[in-house]
C-alpha cells in the first residue's frame, strides 16, 4: 500500500493497514533528527527525512507564514511585518522563535494605500512542481497555507486593535481581513490548479479553554469568507480535500467548519477537547488529524508512556478510519529522541 492509498483510503472511513501519519518538526528537531540518519541528502531531496520516518503526507507552504523563522534577530518581511527572535534553551540545546513586533497597518491611514505581493509570482510555486513531480504519485501532497485569514490579519494589524475593530470599526476590520483572505485564496487555487490533493487552511481562533472570538464574531467576519475560499477551490476541483488548523477550544464551530466545506480537523490537543466526544459527534464525517500531545506528553512523559498514549490514540481517533495521527504540534527541541521514536514506532506498526 503506498502513502497516498493509505491516506486516501482514511478519507473513505475505512481502516488502512495503519493510520496514516505526518509530523512537522523546529528546524532545532530536525537538526538533532537528521543525526539519526546520516546518509539522507536533503540537497537532493528535501523530503528525504519526512519519507525515511514512514510520513505519508509531504507538505509544501505558500503564504505570509512563510515568513516565519527567517535569518537575523531582527527582520521585516515583504509584507512589512516587523518580526524579533526569541532564544530559548532546553536540555537538548538552544532554539529560537519569532514574535511579530511591528505591524503596518497599525494606522488606519495605513490600510488603504496598503499593496499585498503578488500572489502569482511563478517563483513562489516552484518547491509545490518539484514535489508533485517527485512524490506526487506515491504520497498525498498538501499544499499549506498557514494562517489563512485571521492570523494574517491580526500580524497586519496588531492582536489588540483587530480584536478592538471588530467591536469598533467593522468596517476597517473588514478591509483587512480581505487582504489576507484574497491573497492566499489564489495562492490555494494555484496549487489546487497544480495538481495538490489536499489544502491545509486554517488560523488559531481557539485558546486552551475556550475561543479567542466569539462564536457570533467568527461567523460574522470569517465564516463567510471560509465559505467562498473553499468553494473557489472546488470549482477548480471537486474532490480537493481541505483541512482546518486552530489550536485550543473550538467546538462550538466545528459543525459549521463541516457545513462549509472542511473535510478534516487539526490538532485535536486532548488536553483543550475531549478526542473521544468528538470522534463521536462528528466522527461519520470528519476526519481528524493530529491528537498526540505535545506539550506534556511528547517532551516530559517517558518512552514507554508515549507509546502507549499513541496507541489510545490510535484507537479513539483512528475507529473505523478517519484519522492522521501525528503530534498536535511541530515537534519542539525539548523532546527526547527515544520519546519521538516511540510515538513513530506506535504509528507506523501495522495494526
Amino acid at each position: 500500500m503506498t502513502a497516498k492509498e493509505r491516506v486516501m483510503m482514511m478519507l473513505a472511513h475505512q481502516r488502512p493497514d495503519r493510520p496514516p501519519m505526518q509530523v512537522s518538526f523546529t528546524p532545532e528537531f530536525k537538526q538533532r533528527l537528521l543525526g539519526e540518519y546520516p546518509s539522507l541528502d536533503l540537497n537532493a531531496d528535501p523530503y528525504a527525512l519526512d519519507i525515511a520516518i514512514g510520513s505519508d503526507l509531504l507538505l509544501d507552504s505558500v503564504g505570509w507564514m512563510t515568513a516565519y523563522n527567517q535569518p537575523g534577530e531582527h527582520y521585516t518581511d515583504e509584507w512589512g511585518v516587523g518580526w524579533k527572535a526569541v532564544e530559548y534553551s532546553t536540555p537538548f540545546g538552544n532554539g529560537r522563535y519569532t514574535e511579530v513586533e511591528k505591524n503596518p497597518l497599525a494606522d488606519d491611514a495605513a490600510v488603504v494605500s496598503f499593496k499585498a505581493p503578488d500572489p502569482h509570482r511563478p517563483h513562489l510555486y516552484e518547491p509545490v512542481k518539484k514535489l508533485l513531480a517527485n512524490h506526487g504519485q506515491t504520497h498525498c501532497i498538501t499544499g499549506v497555507v498557514k494562517t489563512t485569514i485571521f492570523e494574517s490579519a491580526w500580524g497586519l494589524r496588531g492582536l489588540e486593535q483587530m480584536m478592538m475593530d471588530f467591536y469598533l470599526d467593522p468596517d476597517i476590520a473588514h478591509a483587512i481581513l480581505d487582504i489576507p483572505f484574497n491573497y492566499h485564496r489564489e495562492v490555494a487555487k494555484e496549487m489546487v490548479r497544480l495538481g495538490v490533493d489536499m489544502i491545509w487552511i486554517g488560523d488559531d481562533v481557539g485558546s486552551q479553554n475556550g475561543m479567542m472570538i466569539s462564536p457570533d464574531t467568527w461567523r460574522t467576519f470569517l465564516k463567510p469568507r471560509m465559505a467562498a475560499f473553499i468553494a473557489s477551490l472546488r470549482e477548480i476541483n471537486k474532490d480537493i480535500v481541505v483541512a482546518y488548523h486552530s489550536d485550543g477550544v473550538i467546538n462550538p464551530i466545528i459543525g459549521e467548519l463541516m457545513e462549509v466545506g472542511v473535510d478534516i480537523l487539526n490538532p485535536i490537543q486532548p488536553n483543550c477537547m475531549d478526542p473521544a466526544e468528538l470522534k463521536k459527534l462528528y466522527g461519520a464525517k470528519l476526519c481528524f488529524w493530529g491528537g498526540i500531545d505535545q506539550q506534556s506528553v511528547l517532551p516530559f512523559s517517558k518512552a514507554e508512556e508515549v507509546y502507549e498514549t499513541t496507541k489510545q490514540m490510535i484507537s479513539i481517533l483512528g475507529k473505523d478510519g478517519g484519522y492522521i495521527a501525528g503530534p498536535t504540534h511541530n515537534v519542539q527541541l525539548d523532546v527526547p529522541m527515544e520519546n519521538f521514536k516511540a510515538m513513530v514506532q506506535a504509528i507506523t506498526e501495522k495494526q
